[in-house]
C-alpha cells in the first residue's frame, strides 16, 4: 500500500474514532438528561404525594371548634333557631349527650326532636348538645363513624355556626347506619353535606380536625357520670327515660324552682 493510501486510511480511521467519540458523548448527554428529568419528575411526584398526605394528615392536637362552650357544648337557642325569645323570661337549660350512631339516640330524636325544637323556638328552653362518641370503642362503629360523623358536624359548626350544626345533626340521624356496620367514609360525608348546602369543610373533615376535642368532650361527660346515650339533663338534673312528657314535666318543675 502506498504512503498516500496509508495516510487516507489513517485519516478515515481517525475520523471514525472521532465520530464514535462524539456519538458516545451525545448518548451520555442524552442519558444524563433523561436521568435528570426522571429525578425531577420523581421529586415533583414525591412532593405532590407528600403535600396531599400532609393535607390529609389526621389532627392530633386538641382544637376548639368555633361556637362551642368551654365545657364542650353547642348551644342551640332561639336566635340560632331564627326566632326571638320573649323578654323577661329565662330559658330552661336542656343538655343532651349523644352519639350519632347510637340507635337509642335515634329513637329519642324521632320521639322528642320536634318537641324540643318547638320549645327552643318559643324561648322556653335552650339545648346544649354534647357529643359523647363511644361506639367506636365498643365495636358499634367499625370504621370510626361515631367520631367521624361528630367531627363532620363540628366542621359545619366551626365554618357556618350553630344552625348549620343542627342541620347536619338532624341529617346524620335521618341517615344513621345500623349499629355494628360501617358508616359513610369522610369523602361521602363531604358529598352529603354539600347536598345540604354546607361547603368549605373538606380539609376539616379529611383531617378529622376535631376528633381530639371529641375525645376531651367524652372524658368530660364521663367525669360527670355519663356512661350511655342519650343522657339528658334539665336544669342540671338528669331525666330518666326522657320522652316529651317527662321532659315537659322537668321543664315545668325547673320554671317553678
Amino acid at each position: 500500500m502506498s504512503n498516500e493510501r496509508q495516510q487516507r486510511a489513517a485519516r478515515a480511521e481517525q475520523m471514525r474514532k472521532e465520530r464514535e467519540k462524539a456519538d458516545r458523548k451525545q448518548r451520555n448527554l442524552i442519558t444524563v438528561g433523561i436521568v435528570a428529568v426522571v429525578i425531577a419528575l420523581i421529586a415533583v411526584g414525591g412532593y405532590a404525594v407528600k403535600s396531599e398526605s400532609d393535607k390529609n394528615k389526621k389532627e392530633t392536637e386538641v382544637v376548639n371548634p368555633k361556637n362551642t362552650t368551654k365545657d364542650f357544648g353547642i348551644v342551640y337557642d332561639t336566635a340560632a333557631a331564627g326566632g326571638e325569645a320573649p323578654s323577661g323570661t329565662e330559658p330552661v337549660s336542656v343538655e343532651l349527650y349523644e352519639d350519632f350512631q347510637c340507635p337509642a339516640c335515634l329513637q329519642f330524636e324521632q320521639t322528642s326532636n320536634a318537641f324540643l325544637k318547638e320549645q327552643v323556638a318559643s324561648g322556653a328552653i335552650t339545648i346544649t348538645y354534647r357529643p359523647f362518641s363511644f361506639l367506636d370503642e365498643t365495636g358499634g362503629s367499625p370504621n370510626r363513624y361515631s367520631h367521624r360523623s361528630a367531627n363532620a358536624a363540628l366542621c359545619a359548626l366551626d365554618n357556618g355556626g350553630v344552625a348549620d350544626y343542627v342541620k347536619v345533626h338532624d341529617y346524620l340521624y335521618q341517615n344513621q347506619p345500623e349499629e355494628g356496620t360501617n358508616g359513610p367514609e369522610n369523602a361521602e360525608l363531604i358529598t352529603a353535606l354539600e347536598g345540604l348546602g354546607i361547603t368549605g369543610i373538606d380539609s376539616c373533615v379529611k383531617t378529622e380536625r376535631f376528633v381530639p376535642w371529641i375525645d376531651e368532650a367524652k372524658a368530660a361527660g364521663a367525669k360527670r357520670g355519663v356512661n350511655s346515650t342519650p343522657t339528658v339533663y334539665v336544669a342540671d338534673k338528669k331525666v330518666e327515660s326522657p320522652t316529651p312528657q317527662t321532659l315537659q314535666a322537668a321543664i315545668d318543675a325547673a320554671k317553678k324552682s
